[in-house]
């Protein structure tokens, strides 16, 4: 059956849903409707003068059937060629037209929906006559009603229909599916899927269909893509939804398909060789090998008979059986006897329906073999799948662990370059306090020496003072005894010495000179010792920051280490008061005086002189007092 002969068949339901009275008759005004319908589904150019032309006479009622097929034939279905519309879109086109008129809906609670009455009024067309009224014949009936009950894991006999009957049309066929008298239907999701493989297995002629991975002819990479294999393509997708088509193999008498040795890591492998290109494919094992490379082999074979459905070809061949079986019925009917003549053709007659039979039995069983095999297909598809998830969702598992840890090992790092960088900065902050305790180290030992200095200028002014005095006090003396030998002087005339007051005055004015000195000593030894005791104080105060960079005490032991210094800890000696120095200088000058040492250094005297503090205060005398 040609393209021609298809398309004649939804079109005359359409045609016959505008016949209204039934008279075999439409108006011009709704075949231009149709026709411009047609035009556009098939995609074909609207020719709308060609149109008003062919309608045009005096005649304003309607136009009968033959009247409409002249230009049907030569300005539709002349143009349209295969692979340029959808057939699918058409015959929706046509379904829609008659539905609306012939069919009378399902009844309630059916098992069937719109779109499976749909799909069964395509398959209705495909396998009916091809005379009009269309209708299907019981063994046609029978033949799609075991391939849909196949498709449902389930046999079908005759006992499962509670109604049948001889030829039927396709709204009878309608109504008996929906009713469930020619087939025993238990869920109606297990039938729509049933119905859906028949339809893509029958109308679309899907030889084969599945998951494969090919290699590419640019990047030269391995991807899966979703295959769909009909007499003259290969079709390949992104997924099984269909929507993204990756790129389609077309199919020819000279295409060969060969296996291939596994390599690059991929196994299963066999590759299809066009005229121009290579295309090479990987299986998921042995079996969808095999199941792959015989489906390809069919096709290809289709392909060099010029045939471009199977199940046409089976329709034609089952037709030619009934035909021979009839003409031999109705020849043993006539005649009772027969020649030897006659014998040896009956015996050709059956020699060829046995081959015929078993042709078509070969057939059925290489499509039922296809079956069996694309269900456990299937089956191990969505185990393989169920297993890949398993194997992601642990990944996936493993993956929020890796990024729990790298998250942990993260903050810990953080945690360190934070400690990394309070260390770096304690370490500068204690070589400064060491650069300032050393700076106010060198300011107390030059206090010290300046004090030292003071003092000895001090002490020198104080012995010149006591001598001064003791030279005043011999002079007073000198001078009271002057006066108390004044009258014996005078009586014996002589003069007595001028030189004793003036000496006595000069004693007194270098006396207090030197008393002058000695106060202005001590104001400058008082300032020094303020000076000391600043530097003292700044020594301390650095000495005190030094230790704690040291070692840095945290809020939780503030007070435990507060009592174990007041308790337990010795108190470390720390900068010497004024006093305390000048005793210690002295008495290790005197020791120095009785044992000296040739180059005693002034580091050696000022680790000498390094006392405690711990003293009190209050027993302290007064600075500059001897």
């Amino acid at each position: 059956m040609d393209l021609k002969s298809e398309l004649l068949k939804s079109i005359w339901y359409a045609f016959t849903s505008l016949d209204v009275e039934k008279c075999g008759k439409v108006s011009k005004s709704q075949l231009k409707v149709l026709s411009h319908n047609l035009y556009t589904v098939l995609n074909i150019p609207h020719d709308p003068v060609a149109l008003e032309e062919h309608f045009q006479d005096d005649d304003d009622g309607p136009v009968s059937n033959h009247g409409y097929m002249p230009y049907l034939n030569k300005y539709i279905l002349d143009k349209v060629k295969e692979g340029m519309f959808e057939k699918e879109k058409f015959d929706d086109l046509c379904w829609m037209m008659t539905m609306k008129k012939n069919f009378k809906g399902l009844p309630q609670g059916a098992l069937l929906s719109q779109r499976d009455c749909f799909k069964l009024f395509c398959l209705f067309n495909l396998l009916s006559e091809d005379r009009y009224p269309l209708v299907m014949i019981p063994e046609e009936v029978e033949y799609l009603l075991k391939k849909i009950s196949t498709a449902m894991s389930q046999e079908w006999s005759q006992e499962d229909a509670t109604v049948w009957e001889g030829d039927m049309s396709v709204w009878t066929f309608l109504e008996h599916m929906g009713a469930g008298r020619l087939l025993r239907v238990t869920s109606a999701e297990t039938f729509s899927l049933a119905l859906d493989e028949v339809f893509l297995e029958m109308y679309h002629s899907v030889l084969k269909r599945g998951y494969m991975w090919k290699k590419g002819h640019v990047r030269r990479n391995w991807t899966e893509r979703w295959f769909v294999l009909k007499p003259s393509s290969i079709a390949y997708y992104g997924s099984e939804a269909l929507r993204d088509k990756k790129g389609e193999i077309q199919l020819n008498k000279s295409c060969i398909i060969e296996p291939i040795v596994d390599r690059e890591g991929k196994r299963c492998m066999f590759c299809v060789k066009t005229h121009n290109k290579t295309f090479e494919m990987s299986a998921s094992d042995q079996r969808q090998k095999a199941e792959w490379t015989q489906a390809i082999q069919t096709a290809l074979r289709l392909q060099s008979v010029g045939k471009s459905s199977l199940h046409h070809e089976l329709k034609l061949k089952r037709r030619v059986q009934r035909e021979h079986s009839q003409r031999e019925r109705s020849r043993s009917s006539c005649s009772s006897r027969s020649s030897q003549s006659d014998d040896s053709n009956m015996q050709e007659m059956e020699k060829t329906e046995k081959e015929i039979d078993r042709h078509d039995s070969e057939i059925e069983s290489i499509i039922q073999r296809a079956r069996e095999l694309e269900t456990k297909r299937r089956e191990a598809e969505e185990k393989e799948r169920k297993k890949q998830r398993e194997v992601q969702m642990e990944l996936e598992r493993q993956l929020k662990e890796a990024e729990t840890l790298r998250d942990s090992m993260q903050a810990e790092m953080q945690e360190k370059e934070k400690e990394a960088e309070q260390q770096k900065k304690r370490i500068l902050e204690l070589e400064l306090t060491q650069r300032r305790l050393e700076a106010a180290l060198n300011m107390e030992i030059q206090a010290r020496l300046e004090e030292e200095r003071a003092r000895l200028e001090l002490e020198r002014l104080l012995q010149a003072e006591e001598a001064k005095k003791k030279q005043f006090q011999l002079l007073q003396e000198q001078q009271r005894a002057l006066q108390c030998l004044s009258p014996i002087l005078e009586a014996s005339d002589d003069s007595p010495d001028d030189h004793t007051p003036s000496a006595l005055h000069s004693a007194s004015r270098e006396l207090q000179d030197l008393q002058a000195s000695r106060q202005r000593s001590h104001q400058h030894l008082e300032e020094l010792q303020e000076k000391l005791r600043y530097a003292s104080q700044h020594v301390r105060h650095w000495n005190v920051q030094l230790n704690r960079l040291m070692k840095p005490i945290g809020p939780g032991d503030r007070l435990e280490h507060r009592l174990l210094s007041r308790h337990m800890c010795p108190k470390k000696e720390g900068a010497l008061a004024s006093n305390e120095f000048i005793s210690k200088l002295k008495i290790r000058a005197d020791h120095n005086r009785q044992t000296p040492e040739d180059g005693e250094t002034l580091e050696e005297q000022m680790e000498a002189a390094n006392l405690s503090d711990g003293s009190n205060e209050s027993q302290r005398k007064p600075n500059g007092e001897m």
